[in-house]
Protein backbone atom coordinates (compact mmCIF):
# COMPACT_ATOMS: atom_id res chain seq x y z
CA UNK A 1 0.00 0.00 0.00
CA UNK A 2 2.85 2.37 0.80
CA UNK A 3 4.40 1.73 -2.63
CA UNK A 4 1.05 2.39 -4.30
CA UNK A 5 0.61 5.68 -2.47
CA UNK A 6 4.07 6.83 -3.56
CA UNK A 7 3.56 5.81 -7.16
CA UNK A 8 0.21 7.60 -7.31
CA UNK A 9 2.12 10.89 -7.30
CA UNK A 10 2.73 10.37 -11.03
CA UNK A 11 6.52 10.57 -11.01
CA UNK A 12 8.99 7.76 -11.65
CA UNK A 13 10.34 6.27 -8.41
CA UNK A 14 13.50 4.15 -8.47
CA UNK A 15 13.89 0.85 -6.67
CA UNK A 16 16.72 2.39 -4.65
CA UNK A 17 14.45 5.21 -3.44
CA UNK A 18 11.69 2.77 -2.51
CA UNK A 19 14.14 0.53 -0.65
CA UNK A 20 15.47 3.51 1.30
CA UNK A 21 11.96 4.80 2.04
CA UNK A 22 10.73 1.51 3.49
CA UNK A 23 14.09 0.37 4.90
CA UNK A 24 14.17 -2.92 2.98
CA UNK A 25 16.44 -4.42 0.36
CA UNK A 26 16.12 -3.65 -3.36
CA UNK A 27 15.39 -7.35 -3.91
CA UNK A 28 12.37 -7.04 -1.56
CA UNK A 29 11.12 -4.06 -3.59
CA UNK A 30 11.29 -6.09 -6.82
CA UNK A 31 9.35 -8.91 -5.16
CA UNK A 32 6.69 -6.43 -3.95
CA UNK A 33 6.37 -4.99 -7.46
CA UNK A 34 5.83 -8.53 -8.79
CA UNK A 35 3.09 -9.09 -6.20
CA UNK A 36 1.36 -5.84 -7.19
CA UNK A 37 1.55 -6.76 -10.87
CA UNK A 38 0.11 -10.19 -10.07
CA UNK A 39 -2.83 -8.50 -8.35
CA UNK A 40 -3.58 -6.54 -11.52
CA UNK A 41 -1.99 -3.23 -10.55
CA UNK A 42 -0.55 -1.71 -13.78
CA UNK A 43 2.99 -0.91 -12.58
CA UNK A 44 5.25 0.14 -15.44
CA UNK A 45 9.06 -0.03 -15.39
CA UNK A 46 11.29 2.51 -17.16
CA UNK A 47 14.84 1.39 -17.85
CA UNK A 48 18.02 3.47 -17.74
CA UNK A 49 19.83 5.68 -15.24
CA UNK A 50 16.72 7.80 -14.62
CA UNK A 51 14.43 4.77 -14.68
CA UNK A 52 12.18 3.33 -12.05
CA UNK A 53 8.57 2.39 -11.47
CA UNK A 54 5.38 4.29 -12.17
CA UNK A 55 1.64 3.66 -12.28
CA UNK A 56 0.11 3.71 -15.72
CA UNK A 57 -2.59 6.34 -16.25
CA UNK A 58 -6.16 5.44 -15.44
CA UNK A 59 -5.50 3.28 -12.39
CA UNK A 60 -7.97 3.89 -9.58
CA UNK A 61 -6.86 3.16 -6.02
CA UNK A 62 -9.78 1.66 -4.08
CA UNK A 63 -10.79 3.01 -0.66
CA UNK A 64 -8.40 2.18 2.16
CA UNK A 65 -8.88 1.59 5.87
CA UNK A 66 -7.32 4.14 8.16
CA UNK A 67 -5.73 3.28 11.48
CA UNK A 68 -6.65 5.26 14.63
CA UNK A 69 -3.55 7.49 14.45
CA UNK A 70 -4.02 8.13 10.71
CA UNK A 71 -7.67 9.08 11.25
CA UNK A 72 -6.73 11.25 14.22
CA UNK A 73 -4.23 13.16 12.06
CA UNK A 74 -6.92 13.95 9.49
CA UNK A 75 -9.45 14.98 12.10
CA UNK A 76 -6.89 17.21 13.82
CA UNK A 77 -6.44 18.97 10.50
CA UNK A 78 -10.19 19.57 10.26
CA UNK A 79 -10.35 20.87 13.83
CA UNK A 80 -7.47 23.25 13.14
CA UNK A 81 -9.09 24.50 9.94
CA UNK A 82 -12.26 25.38 11.85
CA UNK A 83 -10.23 27.71 14.07
CA UNK A 84 -9.20 29.78 11.06
CA UNK A 85 -11.11 32.98 10.41
CA UNK A 86 -11.97 31.67 6.93
CA UNK A 87 -12.28 27.96 6.16
CA UNK A 88 -12.36 26.79 2.52
CA UNK A 89 -15.19 24.37 1.68
CA UNK A 90 -16.84 24.42 5.16
CA UNK A 91 -19.85 22.30 4.15
CA UNK A 92 -17.67 19.76 2.33
CA UNK A 93 -15.38 19.54 5.38
CA UNK A 94 -18.38 18.65 7.58
CA UNK A 95 -19.40 15.87 5.19
CA UNK A 96 -15.81 14.62 4.99
CA UNK A 97 -15.63 14.38 8.77
CA UNK A 98 -18.91 12.45 8.93
CA UNK A 99 -17.73 10.02 6.24
CA UNK A 100 -14.41 9.55 8.00
CA UNK A 101 -16.05 8.84 11.34
CA UNK A 102 -18.62 6.51 9.77
CA UNK A 103 -15.87 4.37 8.20
CA UNK A 104 -14.03 3.80 11.48
CA UNK A 105 -14.54 1.04 14.05
CA UNK A 106 -17.03 1.95 16.76
CA UNK A 107 -14.39 2.22 19.51
CA UNK A 108 -12.17 4.53 17.45
CA UNK A 109 -15.18 6.55 16.27
CA UNK A 110 -16.34 7.16 19.86
CA UNK A 111 -12.90 8.41 20.88
CA UNK A 112 -12.47 10.68 17.87
CA UNK A 113 -16.01 12.03 18.13
CA UNK A 114 -14.93 13.65 21.40
CA UNK A 115 -11.68 14.99 19.92
CA UNK A 116 -12.90 18.59 19.63
CA UNK A 117 -13.61 18.58 23.38
CA UNK A 118 -10.10 17.65 24.50
CA UNK A 119 -7.91 19.05 21.70
CA UNK A 120 -7.81 22.83 21.37
CA UNK A 121 -6.24 25.31 18.98
CA UNK A 122 -6.10 29.00 19.86
CA UNK A 123 -7.18 31.51 17.23
CA UNK A 124 -4.64 34.01 15.89
CA UNK A 125 -4.62 37.05 18.23
CA UNK A 126 -5.05 40.60 16.90
CA UNK A 127 -1.94 42.28 15.55
CA UNK A 128 -1.61 45.46 17.60
CA UNK A 129 1.29 46.88 15.57
CA UNK A 130 -0.49 46.43 12.23
CA UNK A 131 -4.18 47.14 12.88
CA UNK A 132 -6.82 46.80 10.21
CA UNK A 133 -7.71 50.46 9.70
CA UNK A 134 -10.27 49.63 7.05
CA UNK A 135 -11.29 51.31 3.84
CA UNK A 136 -14.11 53.91 3.64
CA UNK A 137 -15.39 52.22 0.48
CA UNK A 138 -15.18 48.62 1.72
CA UNK A 139 -15.19 48.77 5.51
CA UNK A 140 -13.22 45.94 7.04
CA UNK A 141 -13.94 43.59 4.16
CA UNK A 142 -16.52 40.89 3.48
CA UNK A 143 -17.74 38.45 6.15
CA UNK A 144 -15.81 35.15 6.44
CA UNK A 145 -18.57 33.25 4.63
CA UNK A 146 -18.11 35.40 1.50
CA UNK A 147 -14.34 35.13 1.66
CA UNK A 148 -14.67 31.36 2.00
CA UNK A 149 -16.46 31.29 -1.38
CA UNK A 150 -13.60 33.25 -2.96
CA UNK A 151 -10.95 30.90 -1.56
CA UNK A 152 -12.97 27.85 -2.55
CA UNK A 153 -13.45 29.06 -6.14
CA UNK A 154 -9.73 29.76 -6.46
CA UNK A 155 -8.81 26.34 -5.05
CA UNK A 156 -11.20 24.56 -7.43
CA UNK A 157 -9.59 26.32 -10.39
CA UNK A 158 -6.13 25.56 -9.02
CA UNK A 159 -6.85 21.85 -8.67
CA UNK A 160 -8.49 21.60 -12.10
CA UNK A 161 -5.79 23.66 -13.84
CA UNK A 162 -8.36 26.23 -14.96
CA UNK A 163 -8.18 29.99 -14.99
CA UNK A 164 -10.34 32.50 -13.14
CA UNK A 165 -11.41 36.07 -13.75
CA UNK A 166 -11.21 38.21 -10.63
CA UNK A 167 -11.85 41.84 -9.70
CA UNK A 168 -9.82 43.30 -6.85
CA UNK A 169 -9.84 46.41 -4.72
CA UNK A 170 -7.21 47.48 -2.18
CA UNK A 171 -7.69 50.46 0.15
CA UNK A 172 -4.31 51.73 -1.07
CA UNK A 173 -5.22 52.16 -4.74
CA UNK A 174 -8.13 52.38 -7.18
CA UNK A 175 -10.28 49.38 -7.99
CA UNK A 176 -8.66 47.13 -10.58
CA UNK A 177 -10.51 46.06 -13.71
CA UNK A 178 -11.38 42.33 -13.87
CA UNK A 179 -8.49 40.28 -15.19
CA UNK A 180 -7.92 36.67 -16.14
CA UNK A 181 -5.50 34.83 -13.87
CA UNK A 182 -3.85 31.43 -13.86
CA UNK A 183 -3.98 30.15 -10.24
CA UNK A 184 -0.56 29.03 -9.00
CA UNK A 185 -0.95 28.58 -5.25
CA UNK A 186 -2.51 29.77 -2.02
CA UNK A 187 -0.86 30.96 1.21
CA UNK A 188 -2.30 31.32 4.72
CA UNK A 189 -0.50 33.90 6.85
CA UNK A 190 -1.61 35.52 10.10
CA UNK A 191 -5.25 34.48 9.65
CA UNK A 192 -5.45 35.74 6.06
CA UNK A 193 -5.60 33.85 2.78
CA UNK A 194 -3.47 35.11 -0.13
CA UNK A 195 -4.09 33.96 -3.70
CA UNK A 196 -1.02 33.48 -5.88
CA UNK A 197 -1.49 33.69 -9.63
CA UNK A 198 -0.12 34.78 -12.97
CA UNK A 199 -2.16 37.35 -14.93
CA UNK A 200 -2.80 36.48 -18.57
CA UNK A 201 -1.19 39.80 -19.53
CA UNK A 202 2.16 38.27 -18.62
CA UNK A 203 3.30 40.77 -15.97
CA UNK A 204 4.75 38.11 -13.66
CA UNK A 205 3.37 36.36 -10.60
CA UNK A 206 1.14 38.35 -8.22
CA UNK A 207 -0.65 37.92 -4.93
CA UNK A 208 -4.16 39.04 -4.00
CA UNK A 209 -5.56 39.11 -0.47
CA UNK A 210 -8.70 36.99 -0.60
CA UNK A 211 -10.87 39.32 1.49
CA UNK A 212 -10.24 42.11 -1.04
CA UNK A 213 -11.40 40.12 -4.06
CA UNK A 214 -14.73 41.65 -5.10
CA UNK A 215 -15.69 39.09 -7.73
CA UNK A 216 -14.34 35.76 -8.95
CA UNK A 217 -15.63 33.69 -11.84
CA UNK A 218 -14.39 30.75 -13.90
CA UNK A 219 -12.22 32.06 -16.72
CA UNK A 220 -12.09 31.11 -20.38
CA UNK A 221 -10.88 27.64 -21.24
CA UNK A 222 -7.25 28.17 -22.18
CA UNK A 223 -4.10 26.08 -22.00
CA UNK A 224 -2.11 26.71 -18.82
CA UNK A 225 0.81 29.09 -19.01
CA UNK A 226 4.26 27.54 -19.14
CA UNK A 227 6.56 27.34 -16.14
CA UNK A 228 6.59 25.50 -12.84
CA UNK A 229 5.70 27.10 -9.52
CA UNK A 230 6.47 25.91 -6.00
CA UNK A 231 4.75 27.82 -3.18
CA UNK A 232 7.63 26.93 -0.84
CA UNK A 233 9.81 29.47 -2.67
CA UNK A 234 7.73 32.37 -1.28
CA UNK A 235 7.18 31.12 2.28
CA UNK A 236 8.93 32.56 5.35
CA UNK A 237 7.22 35.77 4.13
CA UNK A 238 9.55 36.11 1.18
CA UNK A 239 6.37 36.97 -0.72
CA UNK A 240 6.31 40.27 1.19
CA UNK A 241 9.57 41.64 -0.22
CA UNK A 242 8.28 42.70 -3.63
CA UNK A 243 5.13 44.55 -2.44
CA UNK A 244 7.08 46.21 0.37
CA UNK A 245 9.58 47.54 -2.15
CA UNK A 246 6.66 48.94 -4.18
CA UNK A 247 5.03 50.54 -1.12
CA UNK A 248 8.35 52.08 -0.07
CA UNK A 249 8.68 53.70 -3.50
CA UNK A 250 5.07 54.97 -3.48
CA UNK A 251 4.75 56.29 0.10
CA UNK A 252 8.13 56.29 1.85
CA UNK A 253 8.42 56.84 5.60
CA UNK A 254 11.55 57.05 7.74
CA UNK A 255 11.95 56.52 11.47
CA UNK A 256 15.24 56.97 13.37
CA UNK A 257 15.79 54.85 16.46
CA UNK A 258 18.38 53.31 18.74
CA UNK A 259 20.13 50.02 17.98
CA UNK A 260 18.08 48.30 20.71
CA UNK A 261 14.81 49.51 19.21
CA UNK A 262 15.95 48.44 15.72
CA UNK A 263 16.81 44.96 17.01
CA UNK A 264 13.32 44.72 18.48
CA UNK A 265 11.65 45.70 15.19
CA UNK A 266 13.82 43.34 13.14
CA UNK A 267 12.11 40.45 14.97
CA UNK A 268 8.70 41.67 13.80
CA UNK A 269 7.07 39.70 10.96
CA UNK A 270 6.48 42.88 8.94
CA UNK A 271 9.04 45.54 9.85
CA UNK A 272 11.79 42.92 9.85
CA UNK A 273 11.39 42.66 6.06
CA UNK A 274 12.26 46.30 5.36
CA UNK A 275 15.49 48.37 5.28
CA UNK A 276 17.60 49.42 8.26
CA UNK A 277 20.66 51.68 7.82
CA UNK A 278 23.08 53.10 10.38
CA UNK A 279 23.67 56.87 10.45
CA UNK A 280 26.68 58.97 11.39
CA UNK A 281 25.11 59.98 14.70
CA UNK A 282 24.95 56.33 15.82
CA UNK A 283 21.26 55.80 15.25
CA UNK A 284 19.49 53.41 12.88
CA UNK A 285 16.98 54.63 10.26
CA UNK A 286 14.22 52.33 9.09
CA UNK A 287 12.78 53.17 5.64
CA UNK A 288 9.49 51.53 4.68
CA UNK A 289 6.20 52.18 2.93
CA UNK A 290 3.37 53.62 5.05
CA UNK A 291 -0.06 54.77 3.89
CA UNK A 292 -1.54 55.97 7.19
CA UNK A 293 -0.22 58.63 9.51
CA UNK A 294 -2.01 56.94 12.42
CA UNK A 295 0.04 53.77 11.98
CA UNK A 296 3.35 55.67 11.80
CA UNK A 297 2.72 57.81 14.89
CA UNK A 298 1.49 54.76 16.85
CA UNK A 299 4.72 52.93 15.98
CA UNK A 300 6.91 55.82 17.19
CA UNK A 301 4.94 56.04 20.44
CA UNK A 302 5.31 52.29 20.90
CA UNK A 303 9.08 52.48 20.36
CA UNK A 304 9.32 55.24 22.97
CA UNK A 305 12.19 57.64 23.80
CA UNK A 306 14.96 57.49 21.23
CA UNK A 307 12.62 57.13 18.25
CA UNK A 308 12.03 60.03 15.83
CA UNK A 309 9.73 60.27 12.81
CA UNK A 310 11.86 61.82 10.06
CA UNK A 311 9.60 61.54 7.02
CA UNK A 312 7.04 62.46 5.81
CA UNK A 313 7.71 65.89 7.27
CA UNK A 314 4.00 66.79 7.38
CA UNK A 315 3.35 63.85 9.74
CA UNK A 316 5.71 65.21 12.39
CA UNK A 317 3.17 67.85 13.44
CA UNK A 318 0.51 65.19 14.04
CA UNK A 319 2.93 63.17 16.17
CA UNK A 320 3.99 66.26 18.12
CA UNK A 321 0.36 67.04 18.92
CA UNK A 322 -0.23 63.49 20.23
CA UNK A 323 2.91 63.65 22.39
CA UNK A 324 1.90 67.03 23.84
CA UNK A 325 -1.40 65.53 24.97
CA UNK A 326 0.47 62.62 26.59
CA UNK A 327 2.94 65.01 28.21
CA UNK A 328 0.19 67.20 29.66
CA UNK A 329 -1.56 64.15 31.09
CA UNK A 330 1.62 62.88 32.76
CA UNK A 331 2.59 66.25 34.19
CA UNK A 332 -0.54 66.36 36.27
CA UNK A 333 -0.33 65.08 39.82
CA UNK A 334 -1.26 61.43 40.26
CA UNK A 335 -4.75 60.95 41.61
CA UNK A 336 -4.85 59.76 45.19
Amino acid sequence: MGILLLLRGGRIVSATELASRFEVSIRTIYRDIEVLSGLGVPVGADMGRAGGFRLREGYFLPPITLGPEEATSLLLGLILMRRLRVMPFPAEADFAERKLLAALPAETRTALDRASRFIGFETVPPDLLHPELGDPKMGLGPPPSVESVVVGAFLRALLSRARVTLAYHSPHRDKEAPREVEPLGIVWDRDRWYLVGRPAEGEGNRMWRADRVIEIHPGRSMPPLKGDFDVRTILERRWLRKPMERWKAETPAKIAMSHEQADRLKRDWYYGMTDFAETEDGRVVMTYGEFWVEAATALVRWLGPGAELLEPLEWRAALAGELEVLLAAHRRDRPS
